[in-house]
């Protein structure tokens, strides 16, 4: 059985395939015969061919800085509408390929089985080239996007970027003999029409790239099925196709935040070990998530108060609110968040923090304190542009039950929403007994409301809010990576008409 790995496309979002390959093939223990990368997936077959580890692939994406890879294409301003682009990739040459290591004697000596895909536009053929013949204006090339880079000129002809013809060359991985096709595929398939010119571009690129995508996807269920029927099928042979998408939460090109490109590589890091468990791959243990940026740990804490409405024996927030206000039974969680290590608590997907203080209700008893705690701040399920704020707090009734209380926030931009009423609004069930979140669908719910963050808690909160470092300087950086991150998060769920994601 011979396999193939396709490192499709995806602007920097490619950084989510590094976080795969970290998994695949370090902690599964997966080889391939060939690797075929097109577009961004280039950045990371070249490195794959050099021989790094997929645990040093994707530290090679930990450790970019994504604002010393842009370099302006300043002379060519002047022409305005026929400037020939409005960047070059000179910056990704002078710092980022050395950040990375590339070694071009090692790339072109490796026995690897390897192809790259470029776009000869002087001739207009998709060129597919060989690790032996790969070089840095080549590997340039294979990124260069019409608009944003110039062309690369190699012998007198013009090469851009292959993604208008292929953003994953699985026909290559077929003509070479490919049983199983392993594909991790970036570029979004959310379907959302934004307008704007950037938004255009790269919404063109998507319907160019999934259209293809597609259509190979299809040829191969289809000789499969004709294969099983005893026929002989398009490719002659069954083809094993496995692909790993997600919708990675960060923009093709305009980032400029090393924060969102870390918790990019963490969060395929994630979703790949997810994926495998699925599919029941063993895995070998790997890396606690994220690999720090920052070599001084700083902390933050603050204090929120939510008051709002509480019945017992309801299970939904809305009835339980109701209920909740004409019986006069008032509720109140007053939590204390603490971020022990900004670096982990901005980078990785899960992005929790420890919660502490007390609960109370009519069904508590009175004041009952948090024994143990948790919150998780703008976390995405499959759709970034939607993002839950989640508390799970432990506390004991007067009688000394076993209660958890779990509250969620949902920012999501749907018709009526705002960003203050979602950010302080929490629809909260209590449960019977300790329950962890795999646990709550089973679990007896003795009670239910919806809480909110009035803007004078609010007020109060802020007052509270403290970070911890080294010195001031560490401080105010720790608290600009936070601030970032959050107003970031704000921007991926109500400005994404501006720009898919925000570019800090």
């Amino acid at each position: 059985m011979k396999r193939s790995l396709i490192l499709a496309g995806g602007g920097v979002k490619v950084a989510f395939q590094a976080g795969v390959l970290q998994v695949w093939l370090d902690e599964a223990g997966l080889s391939f015969d060939h690797a075929d990368g097109a577009s961004g997936g280039a950045f990371n077959l070249s490195m794959w061919c050099q021989g790094m580890t997929g645990t040093e692939i994707a530290d090679a994406w930990r450790r970019t800085k994504p604002a010393e890879g842009v370099s302006l294409n300043a002379p060519q301003f002047q022409r305005l509408l026929w400037a020939r682009s409005l960047l070059t990739l000179d910056a990704y040459r002078r710092n980022v390929f050395p950040t990375w290591g590339l070694d071009w004697t090692k790339i072109r000596a490796t026995p690897k089985e390897a192809t790259f895909n470029v776009f000869n536009f002087t001739k207009q053929e998709l060129q597919v080239l060989p690790a032996a013949c790969m070089d840095e204006d080549r590997l340039c090339a294979c990124v260069s996007l019409p608009m944003w880079f110039p062309p690369i000129w190699i012998d007198g002809e013009a090469y851009i970027d292959a993604v208008y013809v292929t953003d994953a060359n699985v026909e290559e991985a077929i003509l070479r003999g490919a049983d199983e096709i392993w594909a991790i595929w970036t570029v979004s398939t959310l379907g959302t029409w934004c307008d704007g010119f950037v938004a255009n571009y790269f919404q063109i690129i998507e319907a160019a790239a999934n259209g293809r995508f597609k259509i190979i996807c299809d040829r191969i269920e289809a000789n499969n099925a004709a294969i099983a029927a005893g026929e002989c099928g398009e490719f002659g042979r069954s083809i094993a196709l496995h692909v790993l998408k997600a919708e990675v939460p960060i923009n093709y090109l305009v980032n400029f935040s090393a924060d969102r490109l870390v918790e990019c590589v963490n969060l395929g890091v994630e979703e790949a070990r997810r994926w495998c468990k699925e599919r029941s791959i063993t895995l070998k243990p790997g890396q606690d998530l994220p690999a720090k940026i920052r070599t001084v740990t700083t902390s933050l804490s603050y204090t929120e108060s939510m008051k709002g409405f509480l019945a017992q024996g309801q299970v939904d927030p809305e009835k339980g609110l109701a209920v909740g206000k004409e019986a006069h039974s008032h509720g109140t969680v007053h939590v204390g968040v603490q971020v022990d290590d900004v670096d982990r608590f901005i980078t990785e997907p899960s992005h929790q923090a420890t919660a502490t203080g007390w609960v109370e209700y009519d069904g508590s008893g009175g004041r009952a304190a948090i024994t143990r705690g948790s919150f998780n701040l703008f976390v995405d399920e499959s759709d970034p542009h939607r993002k839950h704020m989640t508390y799970r707090l432990f506390f004991c009734d007067a009688e000394g039950r076993d209660r958890t209380l779990v509250g969620i926030k949902t920012v999501d931009d749907r018709p009526g929403a705002n960003v203050w009423s979602d950010t302080s609004t929490l629809y909260v069930r209590v449960l019977d007994g300790r329950r962890e979140a795999s646990e709550d669908v089973a679990a007896t719910v003795v009670a239910a409301g919806i809480l909110h963050l009035h803007l004078r808690d609010f007020l109060e909160g802020l007052g509270t809010f403290r970070v911890r470092g080294a010195d001031v300087s560490e401080r105010a950086v720790a608290l600009a990576r936070f601030g970032a991150f959050f107003l970031g998060s704000l921007w991926d769920v109500y400005a994404t008409h501006f720009l898919s994601y925000a570019p800090f």
